[in-house]
């Protein structure tokens, strides 16, 4: 398999090894690249489309949009059709019984999570979660562990990205034994790309999160926590 060219980090790309690729089109992300990045490729005659899809919804219409741009309207759709499909499932299925609450962190030292306008927030939402900081602000809040009790989550969900959640973290909620997700030991380490990669991935999200949130059993892991 052929090797596709480096050119640097999301925030710090190499714009002169951009520019000397010369591509027919840059796709850039608000939250993942830098402003002065993007207008310094446009300046420099590439074009670029700039993406923020802050929704499960609007993640599907950009597989749409992305090909449509890219010159592959057809092969947009069809990535596009088996997400709406599933997207419309996993919407049935949370309407169908209350939503679980549950608390899913980015980072740790000092705790942040996220709140109503993000899209992990809408994932969560759409596989029939009820996001127990949905109302704080900014849009990645930082919050105190101890605030965990109040929020009384049913379901723990720790990522391995943007922060890489591991079993040591577990101990961190050995103290909350009054909260119901570590009295029931549901705290799960998932994928990350699951809540936060939008896409043609959106489908194994929307499959693999609901059974999480609504009963699962808890895994060794989790009940040690307790």
């Amino acid at each position: 398999m052929a090797r596709k060219p480096k050119v640097g980090r999301e925030k710090d790309p190499d714009v002169d090894r951009i520019r000397a690729l010369a591509p027919d089109l840059v796709l850039a992300n608000v939250e993942e690249n830098r402003r002065e990045v993007v207008e310094a490729l446009r300046r420099a005659g590439i074009a670029v489309w700039v993406t923020f899809p802050r929704t499960v919804a609007a993640g599907i219409a950009l597989v749409r949009e992305i090909g449509a741009v890219s010159g592959a309207e057809a092969a947009g759709a069809a990535l596009a059709a088996p997400l709406e499909a599933a997207y419309q499932a996993a919407r049935a299925a949370a309407a169908a019984g209350p939503p679980v609450r549950v608390f899913c962190p980015i980072w740790r030292a000092p705790y942040m999570t996220v709140s109503r306008d993000t899209y992990v927030h809408d994932v969560l939402a759409t596989c029939g979660a009820a996001n127990v900081f949905a109302d704080r602000e900014p849009r990645y809040p930082t919050i105190d562990l101890d605030e965990l009790r109040g929020a009384a989550p049913e379901v723990i969900l720790l990522p391995d990205e943007p922060f890489r959640f591991r079993p040591a973290h577990l101990r961190d909620f050995a103290g909350l034994g009054d909260v119901p997700a570590v009295r029931a030991g549901r705290i799960h380490l998932v994928d990350g790309k699951l809540l936060t990669w939008h896409g043609p991935r959106i489908a194994e999200a929307l499959e693999r999160l609901p059974p999480l949130l609504h009963g699962s059993p808890p895994s060794p892991s989790a009940r040690s926590a307790r």
